[in-house]
């Protein structure tokens, strides 16, 4: 209970305006959430499946996949302090055509969609934390949008390696070339390039 209640304070900070919660909005808040440990390699969300939780990641790696031509694509790699979902099946609670599997052993917390949508309707403090965690996952979105369709492989490698130096660390590499839309060969020679100036 006791840690549940520290991710219910730290949501409180990361998505209210006042980086606070009332205490019974907050006793609320804390008993509604799930705790989940999830062994690595488990599909938390199958493809086909309606999305009906935020995931927030407190331990562990995940990514989010997408089928294409027989493949498995990566579209997101979340690790510790990540909010997870599969915003299109949550909001119109329609089947997910991403998935969501597992990396590391997970520690996961489950926020129920529906409960927090119900207590926003007559709410203010959970109205605005609702459209912050909605904000923040389209604002991610629309950040990696940019990175492809503006930045080279290398800038996109660099870019991961400044900002989430953790994913490039504990992800294997088929996986972030996935993710950063090129070659496993292609990102080879781009990791091997940077380290060769880095070293110099």
């Amino acid at each position: 209970m006791e840690r549940r209640r520290d991710i219910a304070r730290l949501f409180a900070q990361r998505y209210t305006i006042k980086g606070e919660l009332s205490p019974q909005s907050m006793e609320w808040l804390t008993n509604i959430l799930i705790p989940m440990r999830v062994l690595k390699g488990t599909m938390l969300l199958n493809e086909g499946e309606v999305c009906k939780y935020f995931y927030y990641l407190d331990r562990g790696l995940l990514r989010q996949v997408y089928k294409k031509k027989g493949q498995l694509l990566t579209e997101h790699i979340g690790y510790e302090g990540s909010m997870i979902m599969c915003i299109e099946s949550l909001l119109n609670k329609e089947p997910s055509a991403l998935s969501i599997e597992t990396l590391e052993p997970c520690k996961i917390y489950a926020l129920p969609y529906d409960d927090l949508s119900m207590m926003a309707r007559s709410s203010f403090e959970f109205c605005n934390l609702l459209i912050d965690i909605l904000k923040e996952s389209l604002i991610l979105s629309q950040h990696k949008a940019d990175l492809l369709r503006f930045s080279s492989a290398r800038e996109r490698y660099e870019q991961m390696l400044a900002e989430h130096p953790e994913i490039i660390r504990r992800t294997p590499l088929h996986i972030v070339a996935s993710y950063l839309q090129m070659t496993p060969e292609t990102l080879s020679r781009v990791r091997a390039a940077v380290s060769a100036e880095q070293s110099i």
